[in-house]
């Protein structure tokens, strides 16, 4: 379709005006409401915190941030504000490259040496009885329990994000949250409110392509990747800084499901990842990550085309290479979730020497708003002393009394310097964390540096880094997001900044959404970027193929089936370290040819096809004959199919794929009494060119 640029008249637009970071403001038109404190002080900037220079760090004394903050923050008593649907586990993190040329972290010098770690995995918007496979972002927060106290490295299943200064959190999450008039909808975006908030953000675009790509329904928190998303410090004994970004990238390979399977999924088994990450590390299959750093000096950052300061930009991994130098490893689940996966405390906040942050100010201001929030959530400033959250080393302060104090402290000194008492605790010159002295200067303003301004480039870069389907997938996203949008002005207004992005994407998703109007282009604040590179780093699909080790196959068995082919099934499926479930049409399993009793792991309806990686159908004639007469089994073959999964089946299992509508591909495979050419093909992932034989694409 072709797009032209047209005006639109006053009216339907609101008053705007655009910062020199190149965000939009909608401020007052003469005659409407100003936008005040809770005490009534007009506020002049609602989007970018008091800082030292454009690109200084965020000033204490901000208090229109810290109101803004500190009231968010006491919304929902007492689940989380935001991740509130977690799950979680106990490790360890092992160094394996050491760092102590660059920094005085132990827990990044020391060799061998094994860290006791928690992870909890999250999605953002939903409560904690929303579904697992949501389409969100997923939180990925480590606390390392260290000798120089706890480390939280507390980032997202993505690199980037939505906004590039914290005072604009609470609106973010104010609009991707139930609309509060009505209640709904729950843990997903695709309402109007969000895509009203982001029609008028710029700076969230970037985001956005990743919120719509496959990256934000994974198959599991075992294959996906994390990010500390800001640029932190590495500081070294002499008290040289290196900038450092954290990457955590799974053994087990990336791998995401595609929509249609994420709404199966939520409605089979809407714990699916919880009952993926439990059972795996019950079954001693424990899951890992690498942990690579991307570092990087003052001069080369200031070389870069972009702002490392700004948290919606991303260093390709063609820029700045990973170095890897430890892995993560969860082997213990929880003993009780309450107690720890609910009671854990991240705080960005706590450091230990030799990691310091940068001026990034989005992570100056979740310092301020981790340690406030958990007043609200945990009840008292000794949320410290929760075992979750308790340090592991030795640790002392004069901090007493409070509400729920657990520690009897009989001191009579509770404060320094003192003669009464100088056997106390002390600080430390030499031990002690040092924040690195980084240069101030700069009147205090509320402005963003316009090296922050170019919104569009790097979403236009991760566009063009995906394949063919993940390209097709964000597309198709859109469309279904931007197709619950009851408003046409949201609806025609995020057209335009898709086609700015990309005119491809603008002129795809309004030919889905059936928009014949022309297409009016956004405004950048300075003009996007055409010079940028695909870089197959931020594919899923352009890495390395995953492994099937991990994976759940299933085979779908009926009475009298060939108990030597289950068997080389049951061996084919072992030598690649996956697993294998069994589906029979009841839950007391059936006898094969030979006599023996298979066990089954499912009942049909309670075992569908979306739940598993790859299928099998094994059946006799009869069985398939039967089968082809039950919707279940016509629908967990034709899911299957859908879903681009491989298909194993036996000559006699034929029908039951003929009534399912499978057609002959590279991915169905027929089993001539051996399953290893099953194993062969799921080991090529999905059969991606089947996709546009089975879904339209835009």
């Amino acid at each position: 379709m072709a797009s032209k640029t047209k005006e639109v008249s006053d009216q339907q637009q609101p008053t705007l005006h655009t910062g020199e970071g190149g965000e939009v403001h909608q401020v007052a038109a003469p005659g409407q409401a100003v936008l005040t404190t809770n005490h009534g002080m007009p506020i002049s900037d609602d989007h970018n915190s008091l800082r030292a220079g454009p690109r200084g760090a965020v000033l204490l004394e901000d208090m229109v941030l810290r109101e803004k903050i500190f009231h968010f923050d006491h919304e929902r008593i007492p689940e989380r504000v935001v991740h509130a649907r977690g799950l979680a586990a106990h490790g360890y993190f092992e160094l394996t490259d050491s760092l102590s040329d660059l920094t005085t972290a132990l827990v990044l010098g020391e060799v061998g040496e094994k860290t006791p770690v928690f992870v909890r995995f999250s999605t953002v918007a939903g409560n904690r009885g929303s579904a697992d496979l949501a389409r969100d972002v997923r939180g990925f927060a480590v606390k390392f329990y260290t000798k120089q106290g706890n480390w939280d490295l507390v980032g997202n299943n993505i690199p980037v994000f939505f906004i590039q200064d914290a005072m604009k959190f609470p609106d973010l999450a104010h609009a991707v949250k139930e609309e509060p008039d009505r209640g709904f909808p729950q843990a997903q975006s695709a309402h109007d409110t969000f895509w009203d908030w982001i029609a008028m953000t710029p700076e969230a675009m970037h985001m956005v392509m990743w919120q719509m790509s496959d990256r934000t329904i994974p198959r599991s928190m075992r294959m996906m990747q994390g990010f500390g998303v800001h640029t932190f410090r590495l500081v070294d004994a002499e008290g040289k800084s290196t900038f450092v970004k954290f990457h955590w990238t799974p053994k087990l390979g990336l791998q995401s499901v595609i929509w249609d399977e994420a709404v199966k999924i939520n409605g089979a088994d809407p714990d699916f990842h919880r009952r993926d990450l439990y059972n795996a590390i019950d079954n001693g299959d424990y899951p890992e990550w690498e942990l690579g750093v991307q570092l990087f000096s003052e001069e080369e950052a200031a070389g870069f085309d972009f702002d490392h300061l700004d948290s919606t930009k991303l260093i390709p991994e063609e820029v700045v290479p990973l170095r890897v130098i430890g892995r993560l490893v969860l082997d213990r689940n929880p003993a009780n979730v309450h107690a720890e996966t609910e009671q854990v405390a991240f705080c960005t906040q706590n450091l230990v020497p030799g990691i310091d942050f940068s001026d990034d100010p989005l992570l100056h201001g979740r310092n301020f708003s981790y340690l406030d929030t958990q007043l609200s959530r945990l009840g008292s400033v000794n949320f410290n002393q929760i075992p979750i959250n308790a340090p592991k080393c030795p640790f002392a302060n004069m901090q007493r009394d409070g509400h729920m104090q657990t520690f009897v402290q009989p001191q009579r000194v509770t404060y320094t310097p003192s003669l009464l008492d100088p056997s106390g605790p002390r600080e430390s010159h030499d031990k002690g964390f040092r924040s690195f002295p980084s240069p101030m200067s700069g009147e205090k303003q509320r402005e963003r540096s316009p090296t922050f301004a170019d919104h569009y480039s790097q979403a236009r870069q991760f566009f063009i880094s995906q394949t063919v389907p993940e390209q097709d997938h964000i597309v198709a996203a859109l469309i279904f997001e931007l197709s619950k949008v009851e408003s046409d002005l949201v609806r025609s207004t995020m057209l335009g900044h898709l086609y700015t992005i990309e005119e491809e994407i603008g002129e795809r998703v309004a030919a889905g959404l059936g928009h014949d109007l022309d297409i009016v282009p956004a405004q950048p604040a300075v003009p996007v970027r055409g010079d940028l590179e695909p870089a197959s780093s931020l594919s899923i699909l352009a890495r390395a193929l995953p492994p099937l080790k991990g994976r759940m196959l299933a085979a779908l068995v009926t009475e009298g089936a060939s108990a030597a082919l289950v068997g080389s099934l049951f061996d084919a499926v072992a030598g690649v370290d996956a697993q294998l479930k069994i589906v029979c049409p009841t839950i007391g399993g059936v006898t094969l040819d030979d006599g023996s009793q298979l066990k089954a792991d499912h009942q049909l309806a309670g075992g569908p096809s979306v739940l598993f990686d790859a299928v099998t159908v094994i059946a006799t004639e009869d069985g398939a004959a039967i089968l082809s007469v039950e919707a279940a089994a016509v629908a967990w073959v034709h899911d299957a199919f859908a879903h681009l999964k491989v298909i194993g089946y036996n000559a006699d299992a034929a029908a039951l794929l003929d009534v399912a509508g499978v057609d002959e591909d590279a991915g169905i495979v027929l089993l001539d009494g051996e399953a290893q050419p099953f194993i062969d093909a799921a080991s090529n992932g999905r059969v991606w060119e089947r996709e546009q034989n089975v879904r339209t694409v835009f």
